[in-house]
């Protein structure tokens, strides 16, 4: 009779070695911030530089990370409910709404509706901007909701999305 034997064998070089390294690449992907769903509100006029925005999102290499979740193409529709009830949907499926602003925003017929309806429901809501001043003709909704404005800098972006995940209902 004696002690409790493992008739086990023990871990080789290479299998402790390549279970350390698992353990090494889940501690790195827990720390690595989650990736979020994200609508993109903007004036139509700055689809350029929001496709820009898009592809830096896909890079790799890129600080910025998010999915995109916003209108890929105007919604073939002149009844404005049914352009309505296609964005409401689109929002829905995230947890942040990034709004593109330029000088061309507070023009735009749709970007105020969809910061108040993201806003109705319980969306984190950031604003960016390209350049290096911010433009002076916004949304109403941006000063009402007290929407922070981020300058168009990845890792800048990135942490207000993440913020604004947080804060969200």
């Amino acid at each position: 009779m004696g002690g409790s034997g493992g008739g086990g064998r023990g871990l080789t070089y290479r299998e402790e070695e390549a279970l350390e390294n698992t353990a090494r690449s889940s501690m790195r992907k827990a720390a690595e911030p989650e990736k979020h769903n994200v609508f993109i509100s903007f004036a139509m006029e700055d689809e350029k530089e929001v496709n820009l925005l898009r592809g830096q999102a896909k890079r790799e290499d890129s600080d910025l990370e998010f999915n995109d979740y916003s209108v890929k193409e105007a919604f073939d529709s002149k009844n404005a409910e049914n352009v309505r009830r296609g964005i409401r949907e689109k929002i829905k499926q995230c947890s942040v709404i990034l709004v593109f602003v330029s000088n061309d925003t507070g023009n735009s017929k749709w970007v105020d509706w969809e910061i108040r309806e993201s806003f109705r429901l319980g969306k984190g809501v950031v604003a960016m901007y390209s350049g290096k001043t911010k433009p002076t003709n916004l949304p109403p909704a941006i000063e009402e909701f007290k929407v922070r404005l981020v300058p168009w800098k990845q890792k800048v972006i990135t942490d207000a999305i993440h913020g604004a995940a947080q804060i969200r209902k």
